[in-house]
């Protein structure tokens, strides 16, 4: 039987927050703050905002983050004590995420490369319906959508602005991408696709100079794109710890329940 993960040494992070910077505070009054190159673990104090630039900040540092809710929306989090909190992290639960990769060409023919936690979003910048062909592993599968947009969803962010979109909610451990329109004219009917997380998505923009699109890689943003190629990057893969009983695979299963 495997001892159980000891967290000595623990940096603190928070959000602009009074909320949150209260709670730095107190916490590293109690436990310490180490720098976060320093530490075992890292803990965001805030909502999902803040766990995802934690996240983005410590995605090739290979160190497990466990986030705790003193923001707004708290998917990502676990709940907020100051009470034991080494025992709770050694108790903790991991989860590994592998982000999306965006290659992203804008009309000048500048290629953006940006990592995506929860999605990559292509949205029409101006009143004009956006029009989009979609291909996947270098095969054409729609020549024409007209929609605001698309985005391409990990099971993590599927709970997300996915879900806001109808898109579907993917449980965690699921070896799956939500490929879902924004606001879809045409096909009126099209609600998306699942696609294995080893597919290769290319999206083109079609008349991009009359209706200009923009590419979101969660909050890197590139203006007047005409590729955007996506995929999974599996040489990444970030620990997220969570209490025991609310885990992010029990949170995208209760989601689904609507509770």
């Amino acid at each position: 039987m495997a001892s159980p993960k000891r967290y000595d040494k623990i940096a603190f992070v928070a959000s602009a927050s009074a909320e949150a910077q209260s709670a730095l505070g107190e916490l590293a009054a109690m436990y310490g703050n180490h720098p976060p190159t320093d530490a075992d673990v890292v803990v965001a104090l805030g909502g999902d905002g803040l766990m995802l630039q934690t996240l983005h900040a410590n995605m090739r540092s290979g160190k497990p983050i466990y986030g705790m809710h003193r923001g707004t929306v708290g998917f990502l989090m676990n709940e907020y004590s100051t009470h034991d909190l080494r025992t709770r992290l050694a108790a903790s639960r991991e989860s590994l995420i592998n982000p999306l990769l965006m290659r992203a060409t804008d009309i000048h023919g500048a290629v953006h490369l940006h990592h995506a936690i929860n999605e990559v979003a292509l949205f029409r910048q101006t009143y004009q319906v956006a029009k989009l062909r979609i291909l996947i592993d270098e095969h054409e599968r729609m020549p024409e959508l007209m929609a605001d947009g698309i985005l391409v969803a990990t099971p993590a962010g599927s709970t997300a602005y996915n879900l806001s979109a109808q898109g579907p909610i993917l449980p965690i451990n699921a070896a799956l991408l939500a490929l879902t329109p924004i606001s879809a004219f045409r096909p009126r009917r099209w609600r998306g696709a699942l696609l294995p997380n080893s597919a290769f998505v290319v999206i083109e923009v079609i008349e991009g100079e009359k209706r200009p699109v923009a590419a979101v890689a969660d909050h890197d943003e590139v203006r007047d794109v005409r590729r955007v190629e996506v995929l999974s990057d599996k040489t990444i893969a970030m620990r997220m710890l969570f209490d025991p009983g609310h885990s992010l695979e029990e949170r995208i299963l209760r989601e689904q329940f609507g509770y």
